[in-house]
């Protein structure tokens, strides 16, 4: 299971993240993407955690949160939609 933080600080490190999750476990990952064009943090990131138990406690006790002057949306993350063709249709090219 993965988790979602949205609304996050466009100053927020991946340690910044990692301390305040820690208090509800053990952080296996965290994931803050950034814009391909300017490097610049997109607002939102990942964290994966050992337990899903410590997982539920933190989304529980952080999401609606304050952190860094931003409104902290917390929850789980869905399943990433893959971009590009439709496998079941194939890649619109014939051989």
């Amino acid at each position: 299971m993965s988790i979602y933080i949205g609304n996050l600080s466009y100053d927020a490190t991946e340690e910044d993240v990692s301390t305040i999750f820690a208090d509800y476990g053990t952080v296996k990952r965290v994931q803050l993407p950034t814009d391909r064009e300017t490097g610049k943090p997109r607002g939102f990131g990942f964290v994966e955690m050992v337990k899903e138990e410590e997982e539920a406690a933190a989304i529980e006790a952080l999401d609606g949160a304050e952190w860094m002057g931003r409104t902290l949306r917390v929850n789980k993350a869905r399943p990433r939609k893959e971009k590009g063709f439709d496998r079941n249709q194939g890649d619109g090219f014939s051989g």
